[in-house]
């Protein structure tokens, strides 16, 4: 429990209290009041609203409630002190003992520190990504990627179950022109009208030549098409213009669990029945030959075509079976995390799904805004292999040429996507991301849980007090008494509650921001030790007896906290996807490796 909602359970309490003894009304107790930090820490640990927020219920100045609510906390478990401020604001300070209570449990989650229990919550499909496999992914697609991943972590640490799926859209106009391309490029021929031309479906072409002859042959148009998107998805082998869309998720550390053929559902029927049941509850019309669904009825700017005059159906068509086969599957939640072009998209799925007669409010859609590439500040937008469209697969080759010498893969391209909200535009720069030194944002991320981990090794190593056998005790506890350390273990505190904030919102950027307050705070911390380090150093062990001198109480409990701190800096980072590294390796300008960076300064703190 965090020290916020120690202090709210404290105000609950009394609030209870003044309501059974008639200093308050009992309708007050349903009252929603604050719990938070207050802007500046000198004036106390927590600060709440409590009273304002109480003032109509009470029928009382908030003045008047938060001297009662303060008379009755004053005398409470755990309180130091609670001071009236402003026109009815309280602001607590709590005593050590508190803090002590959050730190121990930290230290018993150790790294499961924040997260629920599996399984207690809903069954989730998480629908992402789901770009055409007409082409590679673009940048745009990452974002999607990465974010989708992130969200359904976030999901999974405060246990629902989620499903993760990949709609691949293999059925339709552009896949027959996919299959046409590359048929033109087996004779020769130029590309179709609205076809692909470029270096990836020549590799295709080739391979699919060499490797699938039956498709080749088959004359169904279709047969090569459907060999094509496969190839697309799983890549040819040894090329690194086609290594595949599973290939270029993996790269980026995503994964999914399933993948859902739109063209199933055309040949198990699923579009035509959908259609059917729509047409008999009498919200399908048609139009001059042509078959719309009427949506503007439930909320859509217009009436949608399902199928159009040639007979063929429509892309939403296949939405409207997709969705329908979701909600058949069971689950309680569906969440589509689509491009911000897409911001239509919802409206006319969640009333097909009413049309239908299944509950729309378990569909959810998640916009992501577009990325732009920059290098060195400057706009950066033609791609080597599309020409004009810049592909991930580029930018995480990039990028991560550096990053894997560091140990740290996909790392900043993950940082860099999730650092800002889904609904806001990033500018992504190339040369930044690059950055093998603190000066890239991801890695003095990585660089805090680095020197947790270095100073760990250290202690347990050269002065054989590490935390492996040490417990925490009220007598070790007590030792912990300096305002900045009881400062990072409130910061601790926090992380449940804004873990179970960040998945009901679906706002990974809130773990993003939580490691960076974390990090800063820790690594600030050392700048102020040199008069008080945490560990020995060596002008300190060539003095004769500094071992019977030197206070061993007080390093093994800032060893248990640094423990703490380590725990839930590295359950933050694993949320995100970012690899929690327990050594980092310096690079010079040339890429030689260097220092250990999680070592950098350390021995002047005495860490």
């Amino acid at each position: 429990m965090g020290i916020e909602e120690h202090v709210r359970r404290l105000i609950e309490g009394a609030l209870a209290d003044l309501a059974r003894d008639g200093a308050l009304p009992s309708a007050a107790l349903g009252a929603t009041f604050s719990v938070d930090r207050p802007k500046r820490a000198e004036l106390g640990d927590v600060a709440t609203n409590a009273p304002l927020a109480l003032q109509k219920l009470a029928q009382m100045p908030p003045r008047a409630v938060a001297e009662l609510l303060a008379e009755r906390l004053r005398g409470a478990e755990g309180v130091r002190e609670v001071a009236v401020a402003g026109a009815g604001f309280l602001n607590v300070r709590v005593t050590p003992a508190v803090f002590h209570a959050v730190l121990g449990d930290v230290l018993a989650a150790g790294v499961a520190y924040g997260r629920a229990p599996a399984a207690t919550g809903e069954r989730i499909l998480l629908e992402f990504v789901s770009a055409n496999p007409t082409g590679p992914l673009l940048i745009s697609h990452g974002r999607g990627a990465i974010l989708g991943d992130a969200v359904g972590t976030l999901l999974e640490a405060v246990g629902h179950r989620v499903t993760r799926e990949y709609y691949v859209n293999d059925f339709g106009n552009q896949v027959r022109l996919l299959g046409e391309s590359v048929r033109a490029m087996l004779e020769g021929r130029p590309a179709p009208a609205g076809g692909y031309g470029a270096d990836y479906v020549r590799e295709l072409a080739a391979w699919l030549g060499a490797n699938a002859k039956e498709a080749v042959a088959d004359p169904d148009p279709m047969a090569l098409a459907r060999a094509a998107v496969t190839r697309m998805l799983d890549g040819v082998p040894g090329s690194t213009v086609l290594p595949g869309i599973k290939t270029t998720l993996a790269s980026l550390g995503v994964r999914h669990d399933a993948w859902f053929s739109e063209e199933s559902l055309h040949r198990w029927g699923r579009v035509s029945a959908a259609l059917i049941e729509l047409s008999q509850r009498g919200y399908l019309e048609e139009r001059e030959g042509a078959l719309f669904f009427k949506s503007e009825s439930e909320g859509d700017d217009k009436d949608r075509v399902v199928r159009k005059s040639d007979g063929l159906y429509t892309y939403f068509a296949s939405d409207i079976a997709y969705h329908a086969d979701k909600i058949a599957r069971g689950y309680d939640r569906l969440i589509d995390v689509l491009g911000a072009d897409h911001h239509g998209y919802q409206a006319r799925v969640r009333g097909a799904l009413r049309a239908l007669g299944s509950k729309d409010e378990k569909l959810e859609v998640l916009l992501y805004q577009l990325v732009n590439l920059l290098r060195d500040g400057k706009p950066y937008k033609m791609g080597k292999r599309l020409g004009n469209l810049i592909t991930i697969e580029e930018v995480v080759d990039e990028i991560d040429e550096a990053a894997r010498r560091v140990g740290a893969g996909a790392d900043a391209l993950r940082y860099f996507y999730l650092s800002r909200r889904s609904d806001t535009t990033i500018d992504l720069d190339l040369e930044v991301a690059k950055k093998t030194s603190l000066d890239n944002p991801v890695f003095y991320l990585q660089y805090g849980y680095a020197r947790a981990c270095s100073m760990l090794a250290r202690a347990d190593e050269v002065f054989h007090v590490g935390t492996a056998a040490l417990r925490l005790t009220p007598a070790l506890a007590a030792r912990l008494d300096q305002d900045d350390e009881l400062a990072i273990v409130a910061t601790l505190g926090r992380f449940p509650a804004l873990l179970a904030e960040a998945a009901a919102l679906r706002e990974p950027h809130r773990i993003v921001f939580y490691a960076q307050e974390l990090s800063q705070a820790f690594q600030s911390y050392f700048t102020r030790r040199k008069d008080d380090p945490v560990l020995p150093q060596e002008k300190h062990t060539r003095e004769p007896g500094w071992e019977a001198r030197w206070d061993w109480d007080k390093t093994r409990a800032r060893l248990l906290w640094i423990e703490a701190i380590r725990s839930a800096y590295g359950a933050a980072l694993r949320l995100l996807g970012i690899t929690a590294l327990p050594r980092m390796v310096r690079l010079d300008d040339a890429g030689r490796d260097g220092a250990a960076k999680a070592t950098e300064d350390d021995e002047e703190a005495g860490t």
